[in-house]
């Protein structure tokens, strides 16, 4: 994929969209504890990085690991496992950048749709799938580990986006 470069609206200093691997295991869980409640530990953290059928994009400023958003290519599918921001860097369009990204290059692996769960409540995440044209498809009660529920979203991607 290579490296692309974009600005950060709050202080203009380079962020950059990299895949990540295993040397960035511990930013991961960092970050997942920060963001995602533990999502994942060590070991699931370590496959995600790992195999190649998966998607792992990162946002970096310097060496700080500001976002992530990672997927699994299943045939034409990608299935979005993970999608988080720093907390003290949201709403100023890196989770958006981050989207962009991990679709495009899932694109550019073949998948022609994408699927996600996502917490009910969570609206400021179900905005940013609905402005990249997912639709809910269905609820997955009590998901989470909290009894939250899910939102299952279906999107089709075309060649452009």
């Amino acid at each position: 994929m290579g490296n692309v470069g974009i600005r950060a609206p709050r202080n203009g200093s380079a962020i950059t969209v990299i895949e990540l691997d295993t040397s960035w295991l511990s930013a991961c869980l960092d970050l997942d504890q920060r963001c995602l409640r533990g999502l994942w530990n060590e070991e699931q953290w370590r496959r995600e990085l790992e195999e190649p059928q998966r998607l792992c994009l990162g946002l970096i400023e310097g060496e700080r690991l500001l976002g992530l958003a990672c997927g699994w290519l299943v045939v034409d599918e990608l299935h979005i496992t993970a999608v988080a921001v720093d907390p003290d860097r949201r709403r100023c369009g890196l989770g958006r950048s981050l989207l962009d990204a991990l679709l495009q290059r899932a694109r550019m692996e073949g998948a022609r749709h994408a699927t996600l769960e996502v917490a009910s409540d969570n609206t400021a995440a179900v905005g940013l799938y609905d402005s990249h044209g997912f639709q809910i498809a269905g609820r997955r009660p009590n998901y989470y580990r909290d009894g939250r529920d899910a939102l299952i979203q279906w999107c089709r991607l075309t060649p452009t986006g």
